[in-house]
């Protein structure tokens, strides 16, 4: 069995932590490098004066020597503690130097020959010894307080950054979920004349096009709603005319079509509205399943109707909702209608508590729609129909504050699925609704669309 391979934690790929990893191993390596040069230096300018202090004693030990006078003090024939490398040295008829313990403590070494001996002096290493000691203690102290400080700064530098970027991504996710007056506003970006970094760039470009598309979507929508306005009113005339026309084929076609732009031209105007978000939700409470065979049965169709949780000869299950009741039908006869012009029967509308599920058995819904969403003005499968009723369920769906997801069932046929707040009553004593019926807030308005501008599954 392959053995799975351990991921690195999520933070490790941030730019924060990039950054404080490489200021650190360069700071950690730099100061490396100068300490080894520091110490280098150092050392050998102390060694370099003992050595040349001992040669200089050795040399008056050597004339004491052969003069046959008193050896100056520290310097003798084969003294003990003498490195025994140095005293072959010494015998082989070569002076030299080393540092080496004696008595205790660091001392310079320095001998010569002297018959076939070694005549030796040492000179006191211990003060230079313990000078090294505290230059290299001082070395690595001042450089894990420079790696802190480097640190310390370029985390701050880099937050700066990183901050601007995470308001940038904010900003774009903003605006792809439809907020198109989100703005970055980058102070760097204010100033004109003021020299602007990567982050700015990047920045001001996002906030221009978002200024770009907002006037571009502001001039779609009015347009669309321009379009629709101005048919609203030969609509209605070309609708009574087609009214006076005498019976027959011909005048039922042409009453045909005229519905179906009426329905169009509502359409238009309804879509024009959800994109100005400037509908008005009225919110009541509503008994669910009444509600969903209320629109089946406006809807004339053969659709079936299950309500989970029923109990035989108790009706159906008391499960209340607050939603706006227009909305919620005109949500529910779109996606009844796009079920039965779409796909293929049995379409079962399923209540299993505050969620309503909508099924047909056809072909599900393509690839494009479940990828992207309802795309208006387009349909697939040669069906008939403008794409606009299920744009227009989402939309109101949004309104109402309900979750639309739409999927294909495992065993084939388009399923869409629409969860509902649910209405939770504290007061037992409270009645079902709000004017007492069972339905709750209004009992009028319209009904649920059914004219078959839905989108093609």
């Amino acid at each position: 069995m392959r053995r799975r391979r351990r991921r690195a934690p999520a933070w490790t790929a941030t730019l924060t932590w990039k950054a404080a990893v490489f200021i650190t191993v360069m700071c950690c390596a730099l100061a490396a490098l100068l300490g080894v040069l520091v110490h280098t230096a150092v050392t050998r300018q102390t060694v370099s004066e003992a050595r040349d202090k001992a040669l200089a004693r050795l040399a008056d030990a050597t004339r004491a020597y052969e003069a046959g006078e008193v050896l100056p003090p520290d310097s003798g024939i084969d003294p003990a503690g003498l490195p025994t490398a140095l005293r072959d040295l010494a015998v082989s008829g070569r002076r030299g130097t080393v540092v080496a313990g004696a008595h205790g403590r660091a001392a310079m070494w320095a001998a010569g020959p002297a018959d076939g001996r070694a005549l030796a002096t040492e000179i006191d290493y211990s003060m230079s010894a313990h000078t090294i000691d505290g230059l290299d203690r001082a070395i690595v102290g001042s450089s894990l307080l420079a790696i802190a400080v480097t640190l310390l700064i370029g985390a701050f530098a880099v937050s700066r950054v990183t901050r601007r970027l995470h308001q940038t991504a904010r900003v774009a996710r903003r605006i792809s979920a439809g907020d198109l007056d989100a703005r970055v506003d980058d102070p760097c970006t204010a100033n004109p004349w003021r020299p602007q970094d990567e982050v700015a760039i990047v920045a001001g470009a996002l906030d221009t096009m978002a200024s770009t598309l907002q006037r571009k979507l502001l001039a779609e929508q009015r347009f669309t709603a321009d379009v629709a306005h101005e048919l609203r009113t030969p609509l209605t005339g070309l609708s009574a005319a087609a009214e006076l026309l005498p019976s027959g084929r011909p005048a039922e076609l042409v009453r045909d079509r005229v519905r179906t732009m009426r329905a169009l031209t509502e359409d238009l105007l309804e879509i024009s509205r959800l994109d100005a978000r400037t509908e008005e939700v009225d919110l009541a409470v509503h008994e669910l399943a009444p509600l969903a065979e209320r629109v089946v049965r406006a809807s004339g169709t053969e659709t079936e109707i299950r309500v989970v949780g029923a109990e035989a000869g108790s009706g159906v299950r008391n499960v209340r909702v607050e939603t706006d009741r227009r909305r919620l039908e005109r949500v529910l006869g779109n996606l009844i209608a796009n079920a039965h012009r779409h796909g293929r029967p049995p379409v079962v509308l399923t209540v299993d508590g505050p969620v309503v599920t909508v099924r047909d058995h056809g072909p599900g819904f393509p690839d494009y729609l479940l990828t992207g969403g309802p795309q208006r003005f387009r349909t697939e499968g040669g069906g008939k129909g403008h794409g606009l009723g299920l744009t227009i369920a989402v939309g109101q769906s949004a309104v109402i504050g309900t979750e639309l997801v739409l999927v294909n069932a495992e065993d084939g046929g388009a399923e869409a699925r629409l969860t509902l707040p649910e209405y939770v009553q504290f007061d037992e004593d409270e009645p079902a609704g709000r004017n007492g019926d069972g339905n709750g807030g209004r009992t009028g308005g319209d009904g649920p669309s059914s004219d078959g501008q839905a989108e093609a599954t």
